[in-house]
């Protein structure tokens, strides 16, 4: 490589730096990770994105460079030039720890101050310090490696698109606020004063109107936004991969997603991804984990008691299965000595603060069983549970009931995960599955309606059809979602166009004919104009990289991130404004 610094020309990385140069005359330029003055020698651990080099400076060196060498403190940036010799003293550690650069020729191109934290990956600074001053964490080596690895993952995305026929097409990011199941970011206009702008949540109408358009191949990796509340994975603007296929059915999507899934574990981790990928229903994953997004790198599967203990006098029991609900269990196998009565309790508050009456609980050691209920049980219901349970000594089993499956389901599944946390149970490697068929419709409580489970532009299945107008709990959409270890990757859909039907989804949706030209004219307009079957997903790629790298917060692979209350300590923003730009849009604040 030449490039310029100054007079100078950098000739190689840090971290390229090897054994086969000894000899050869180098150039090099970096931030100093550490300085050494040990008197008559001298050595400077040189830092760029690629790892680290020893200078070294001794008997040999000019006065004035090693003068200039004794005066570096951490984090100034410099440049030097000299010849590669092998260390005397190795450094096993590093790529380039069995060689040095012997300096002939040094250039301080930028001063520091003391830095408010060392930079080193294993570091005590709090996180609101190191995202304060971002610039400096990201010097980390093992930031700077995620963001160089999120990369990789971008430009293997375009390839294998590209590869497959797909255009790249940019969407605006200005556009009409429409509803989309989560609060718009919304621009004010000052041109139209009175009227706003929302930053997309994601492409959805305009890649669907590139499908009329006879882009029948779209992709973006797209910035999207939502103004919700924030976790460990999720931001207020994220980057999705984004693509929309014409002409295509389930099983043509599902097939362009698993062919990207292998080739970008392959290409940027040397990792083969068994394909196709393991494929649930959504009823069949909520009745096996209590989850539409499991990680099953483990069992602990949920367990249906109901038939054997339908005849119960327990009253918890007895009216739970009264009540149309349903009695399941989860084995925690081993778990008896981990599990102590303190820790159940624990589990049985978590149970409760997600909606359970309770748990209850029996315990398996040394040839008998002792429990939250037994007392109310009969002996050959005890038994029925036990062989239904599969249980052995030394196994604890978790029991909720309830009259509504829809608690006792995701409940317990959140209880299995926090579960085989306590059990230290290991959850290595990469499980990936699709679950298909997800409801059309969800029950809303509060509200007492049905409601929209996806976008109003998800196509019932066809067999589903009939439903629509008279019971609704049976409607099944052409939806599926893409889960690598309990985390939700992506979802989408086949698209609905035709117009007919999409009229009568937006009715049973509650929206008036005038609210629907409204909020969606522009497209069931374009709808008339010849649009083909079409469908297509989003997968998130901070979610996905995060998971790559095994990282416990999306603010590990984004740049940038903002906090849990949405602000950027970096920046400190968001800010005020101007009275006079406020005017300019007509805005007045209250208070």
């Amino acid at each position: 490589m030449t490039e310029f610094l100054g007079e100078s020309r950098r000739t190689h990385y840090c971290g390229t730096v090897n054994e086969g140069l000894i000899g050869k005359r180098v150039a090099v330029a970096g931030w100093c990770q550490r300085q050494r003055d040990l008197g008559q020698l001298i050595f400077i651990d040189l830092r760029d994105r690629t790892g680290i080099i020893q200078l070294a400076f001794d008997d040999e060196t000019k006065l004035e460079i090693f003068e200039k060498a004794s005066s570096v403190r951490s984090e100034y940036v410099l440049f030097a030039c000299g010849a590669v010799r092998e260390r005397s003293s190795k450094n096993p550690n590093i790529p380039t720890g069995n060689v040095e650069i012997a300096v002939t020729q040094l250039k301080i191109l930028s001063i520091s101050e003391t830095p408010p934290f060392e930079i080193l990956d294993n570091t005590n600074t709090g996180e609101d310090l190191r995202l304060k001053y971002r610039y400096l964490d990201l010097r980390r080596p093992s930031l700077m490696n995620n963001l160089i690895f999120r990369s990789k993952v971008a430009k293997a995305t375009r390839d294998y698109f590209n590869e497959n026929g797909f255009i790249e097409i940019e969407t605006p990011m200005l556009i009409k606020s429409t509803p989309e199941g989560a609060r718009d970011y919304l621009v004010p206009s000052r041109v139209h004063k009175g009227s706003f702008y929302a930053l997309p949540q994601s492409p959805q109408l305009y890649k669907q109107i590139s499908m009329v358009a006879g882009f029948d191949r779209y992709i973006q990796i797209a910035r999207c936004f939502r103004d919700e509340d924030l976790r460990a994975d999720r931001q207020p603007e994220f980057t999705q991969i984004d693509f929309e296929m014409s002409f295509v059915d389930v099983e043509d999507i599902l097939s362009i997603a698993e062919g990207f899934v292998k080739r970008l574990f392959n290409e940027v981790m040397g990792k083969d991804i068994a394909v196709p990928l393991p494929r649930y229903t959504y009823k069949e994953v909520m009745e096996r984990y209590g989850s539409d997004k499991p990680d099953i790198r483990f069992g602990m599967e949920l367990i249906d008691l109901t038939d054997e203990i339908k005849n119960s006098t327990f009253p918890v029991f007895a009216a739970a299965i009264a009540e149309g609900g349903s009695v399941r269990c989860i084995n925690a196998a081993g778990g008896a000595d981990k599990l102590t009565r303190k820790e159940i309790d624990k589990i049985t508050e978590y149970a409760k603060g997600c909606g359970a009456k309770g748990l209850c609980w029996l315990k398996y050691t040394e040839g008998s069983v002792s429990g939250s209920f037994t007392k109310f049980m009969t002996e050959s219901e005890l038994e029925a549970i036990k062989a239904k349970a599969q249980a052995k000594d030394g196994d604890v089993l978790l029991i909720l009931a309830d009259g509504d499956d829809s608690v006792v389901l995701p409940t317990l599944g959140l209880i299995r995960l926090q579960t085989a946390s306590k059990l230290e149970i290991k959850r290595e490697g990469y499980s990936f599955l699709w679950v298909v068929e997800f409801p059309f419709f969800e029950y809303d409580k509060e509200q007492g309606e049905w409601v929209a489970m996806h976008h109003p532009f998800t196509a019932p299945l066809d067999e589903c059809l009939p439903y629509l107008e008279t019971d609704k709990a049976k409607v099944r959409a052409k939806a599926y979602d893409l889960v690598l270890n309990g985390i939700e990757l992506s979802s989408g859909s086949i698209r609905i166009t035709n117009p007919d039907l999409q009229a009568t989804i937006f009715r049973l949706l509650g929206l008036t004919e005038t609210e629907a030209k409204t909020k969606f004219g522009f497209l069931t307009e374009a709808f008339k104009y010849g649009a083909p079957p079409h469908g297509g997903m989003g997968l998130g790629l901070d979610r996905l990289v995060m998971q790559m790298l095994g990282s416990s917060s999306l603010r590990e692979v984004v740049a940038y991130p903002k906090m849990q209350n949405a602000s950027e300590l970096m920046t400190e923003c968001p800010t005020g404004v101007p009275v006079k730009a406020l005017d300019e849009l007509g805005i007045t604040l209250k208070g």
